[in-house]
């Protein structure tokens, strides 16, 4: 619901029936590779992105839209495919031809009754993002689903439904800005790589690190009460001044010799969060984020490769160990986890994978995700950059989003979901 002129508006959005949209040329059909750093990730991500222009409605936005993809499909065409499981048991496409799912919707509201649209709701996003109807699993949701919906002030929204296993965000940033720059009738500036097999593993695999990413902590801080009460999601805005404070603090007693702005956000809401959780301080506790390993690989991705080239890395202690020693020890956890992803080690990863097809545990665990520094701001299908892009929720209750905020981006969100309880403390401990 949203309050304008002290009446309550019902936000109703009317989807109509879900089409195709297929490759505008023939293309490849067969199996495409996936390797084992996508295996890992197959999860559904939600985005909207929004646009208003001053000078043009959006009377011809859903034509300029879907044409647009059935252009860029005829070079992404795995994405018109369709997920199944190979003869090795993993996740692999099938290149159909099918198409992406694409949904024309109306919205009986103006983009304004969203409110502060820097800081969305997620049970009004949702509506502008097409679920495939009694879909129980993966295989049964098409890699790509579009929803494109037009607003009664001239506005519209592009909902993406992503299966993560297609792409990372880098990967997911270059598509979206080839689409806009296809709509606008414009060479792509990085034409897409799809050559996924230089990430296959070794034969025989050879496994040279202890990857404790994928390691399973006994949680002995027994959290299920906790979340028996009502999740709570809220943003934490972290203003440069602020993110300045974090990093002295980081550093105030010398141990360290630099800091980022990174590594010093992660430690503190690792920190934070293990607290407002009644983290037992014998606790294990593990962080998990991803490092691009594009430049990391020997020799490095190919621009424009299309697919997941990051990588999990892992920070590992006990909670007492975070409670009790200044933010310089956890951010030098946090150095070490980014120093630990070279070459043989993602090469261990992919190994790993390959020889225990194991998942990263989640118990115990924070897994942050980085989106500040993607540009997914500067797509442009002709309407001039969204007023606004990000993510519907979160898909994960130990998942924590990094967003950039502010007219020049130098602001970082941080967006998680904590039992009421533990917010009430988290909101606390942000207070510096």
């Amino acid at each position: 619901m949203a309050d304008t002129d002290n009446n309550t508006v019902e936000l109703i959005v009317k989807q109509g029936k879900p089409t195709l949209v297929p490759p505008a040329e023939e293309t490849e059909k067969g199996l495409y590779f996936l390797c084992n750093l996508d295996q890992n990730i197959a999860v559904i991500v939600r985005t909207v992105y929004c646009f208003k222009s001053d000078s043009r409605g959006n009377e011809d936005a859903v034509e300029v839209v879907k044409n647009a993809l059935a252009k860029l499909l005829v070079l992404c065409y795995p994405l018109a495919g369709r997920l199944t499981i190979s003869s090795e048991g993993k996740l692999i496409i099938n290149c159909t031809g099918e198409g992406a799912v694409f949904v024309e919707a109306e919205a009986n509201w103006a983009i304004e009754d969203i409110g502060d649209i820097t800081k969305p709701d997620p049970a009004i996003l949702s509506k502008l993002v097409y679920e495939i109807p009694g879909a129980e699993h993966i295989l049964q949701i098409p890699p790509m689903v579009v929803q494109v919906t037009k607003f009664k002030c001239g506005a519209f929204t592009i909902g993406l439904s992503m299966n993560h296993c297609m792409l990372d965000g880098i990967g997911a940033m270059e598509f979206l800005n080839s689409w806009g720059q296809t709509a606008r009738g414009l060479p792509l500036k990085i034409p897409p790589n799809l050559d996924r097999t230089f990430l296959k593993a070794r034969d025989p695999p050879k496994i040279e690190f202890q990857h404790n990413e994928f390691a399973q902590i006994e949680d002995i801080s027994n959290p299920s009460k906790l979340y028996e009460e009502e999740m709570v999601y809220r943003y934490f805005c972290f203003d440069p001044e602020k993110l300045e404070r974090l990093k002295k603090m980081a550093m105030e007693d010398k141990v360290l010799n630099k800091c980022t702005t990174f590594e010093a956000l992660s430690a503190f809401v690792w920190r934070a969060r293990s607290q407002a959780l009644g983290m037992k301080p014998e606790q294990q506790t593990k962080l998990l984020f991803a490092v691009d390993g594009r430049s990391r690989f020997v020799p490095p991705l190919p621009k424009g490769f299309f697919g997941n080239g990051i990588v999990l890395t892992n920070a590992l202690c006990k909670a007492g160990e975070l409670y009790d020693n200044p933010l310089s020890f956890a951010v030098d956890l946090v150095q070490k986890a980014i120093s630990m992803v070279t070459d043989s080690f993602v090469k261990s990863a992919i190994d790993y994978f390959e020889t225990t097809r194991a998942r990263p545990s989640l118990a115990a665990t924070l897994l942050i995700t980085t989106w500040y520094r993607l540009s997914f701001h500067t797509i442009n299908f002709g309407w001039g950059d969204p007023i606004f892009s990000g993510p519907v929720t979160l898909p994960e209750k130990e998942v924590i989003l990094f967003l950039s905020y502010g007219q020049e981006r130098k602001s970082i969100n941080v967006l998680l979901g904590l039992p009421s309880s533990a917010m009430k403390c988290f909101e606390e401990l942000m207070k510096i």
